[in-house]
């Protein structure tokens, strides 16, 4: 119970600077979409762009990430040795990416369709090269249960972002989706500042040894990584390559790519529980009952995903406005690519039964094949559906790697997932959603908030009865225990 509180406090303060970074985040989709005008397609540029940056990241940063986890917690291994291996190798590929970048540029823009606008490029080039370099070092922050000076930093960026956004839209009323990676480039360098105190409090001594142990540990973590950011932005690459009408191809993806930052909401709680889950799961692999807890922590995983994804939905009569007028026709996504990433954060627990036992090629075979399901499903609907193509190619992607992990993980490393519980849940919350969806275009607005606020409830209610009494939770257990306390002395 110890770990599960301290896994909830830990994903707490993660999870505080991912949603509200993520929230006011949300804040420059009206400021995009009305300044970015539906049809130059400059959101549909940016989108683009950034699903390409995804992938590199992902690239540069060569599953080292986890790899330093596992490493620094194994008590052979020195943990300033293991940071001092990984940042090497790490600078080391994002050094030859930039030099490959900046010598390659002109043929490189034009085979991605930017010949006119190299310098978008180059800006983000940098930009993901100096957040390759920082992921190690926020990596480290959470290995040192550091989570304070971890969201500090994620939220300095976000605020600066928003301000220089706000300063050039809206004060200064530029348009161009030029600014938009301008300002991110000034952003990410003025962090990477932040951690040169904390490069020279490490003892570097670089480790031979150690990284042929940590390359074939995390190899098959780079293809997992691959094929895991493809799932998520393998949609926005392809559209405009396969799209029929080559002129309206970023026009679509801008309203697909505006309309899913509502869906992100489980992209930020998954990754919130990731930081924070992550370092525990490698620490507690020794002791007895860790089963159980990888069973309970699944459970409420699910638990309060499927809560979020009602509020969203049950909210979205409000949150709609998020996203510029002409934009909204693609809102009806956001049910499907907020399953999907479910089903991903999912498949993120069911994970870590290979990566415990060093079998981290199982990782890279369902990935892999994951990738390739939705990877087809994009390349043969998107010119038929167009962006609905690409919801529901997450969904097959992530739920075929989803059901493989499980299927194989339960026979290689068996975990008692509470099934009966998690299934029951899933239908109380299709059940609920139905009539969320169903009549949105019947009721009035107000009465769709109320109807679908008391839904909730009702979730919230069963939860309460079933698996999270109000005894248990901090400050409010604790009054609630001293009033039955009180009415037994009374008595």
């Amino acid at each position: 119970m110890a770990n599960l509180k301290s896994l909830a406090k830990d994903t707490a303060i993660y999870g505080l600077s991912s949603i509200v970074g993520r929230f006011l985040n949300y804040l420059l989709v009206p400021l995009y979409t009305h300044y970015m005008p539906k049809d130059s397609g400059d959101y549909g540029i940016s989108t683009n762009i950034y699903a390409y940056t995804a992938l590199i990241l992902v690239l540069l940063t060569f599953g080292m990430e986890t790899t330093l986890f596992r490493f620094a917690n194994d008590e052979k291994c020195k943990p300033d040795t293991v940071f001092s291996t990984v940042m090497a190798t790490v600078s080391s590929l994002t050094l030859v990416f930039l030099l490959l970048i900046f010598g390659f540029i002109t043929p490189i823009s034009s085979a991605l369709g930017y010949a006119e606008h190299p310098d978008y490029l180059l800006m983000m080039a940098v930009v993901v090269a100096l957040d390759a370099l920082q992921a190690i070092p926020f990596s480290f922050l959470r290995f040192q249960k550091r989570p304070i000076r971890f969201a500090s930093l994620k939220m300095l960026f976000v605020f600066l972002n928003i301000a220089l956004n706000v300063i050039y839209f809206v004060l200064l009323g530029k348009t161009s989706v030029f600014y938009v990676f301008f300002i991110n480039l000034l952003c990410t360098g003025f962090i990477t500042f932040f951690f040169i105190p904390d490069l020279f409090k490490i003892r570097w001594h670089f480790d031979g040894s150690l990284l042929r142990r940590m390359l074939s540990y995390s190899w098959p973590i780079l293809i997992l990584g691959i094929a895991g950011i493809l799932n998520q932005v393998a949609d926005k690459i392809i559209f405009p390559l396969v799209y029929p009408d080559e002129a309206e191809a970023n026009v679509q993806l801008g309203i697909y790519g505006s309309c899913v930052k509502i869906a992100m909401i489980m992209a930020m709680i998954t990754q919130a529980f990731r930081y924070a889950y992550e370092p525990i799961v490698f620490a507690k692999s020794k002791d007895s009952d860790k089963t159980e807890y990888y069973a309970s922590a699944m459970k409420f995983f699910i638990i309060f995903t499927l809560l979020a994804f009602l509020c969203v939905i049950g909210w979205m009569p409000l949150l709609k406005y998020i996203i510029g007028e002409d934009y909204r026709e693609g809102l009806g996504v956001v049910p499907i690519v907020m399953a999907a990433e479910i089903m991903m954060g999912i498949y993120f627990n069911l994970s870590f039964w290979y990566k415990l036992i060093d079998k981290t090629i199982y990782g890279a075979w369902f990935s892999t094949i994951g990738c390739l399901v939705l990877l087809a499903v994009n390349i043969i609907f998107i010119p038929k559906y167009g962006y609905w193509a690409c919801a529901w190619g997450g969904v097959a992607g992530y739920g075929t790697a989803m059901t493989l992990s499980y299927i194989v993980g339960q026979k290689k490393n068996p975990i008692p997932y509470p099934l009966k519980d998690i299934a029951m849940y899933i239908v109380i919350t299709a059940i609920l959603t139905w009539p969320m969806i169903a009549y949105k275009n019947v009721i009035p607005m107000w009465g769709q908030l109320l109807i679908n606020t008391l839904f909730i409830g009702l979730f919230l209610t069963y939860i309460v009865r079933h698996d999270f009494p109000l005894s248990s939770i901090p400050v409010i257990g604790k009054k609630i225990c001293k009033g039955k306390k009180v009415r037994k002395q009374a008595e």
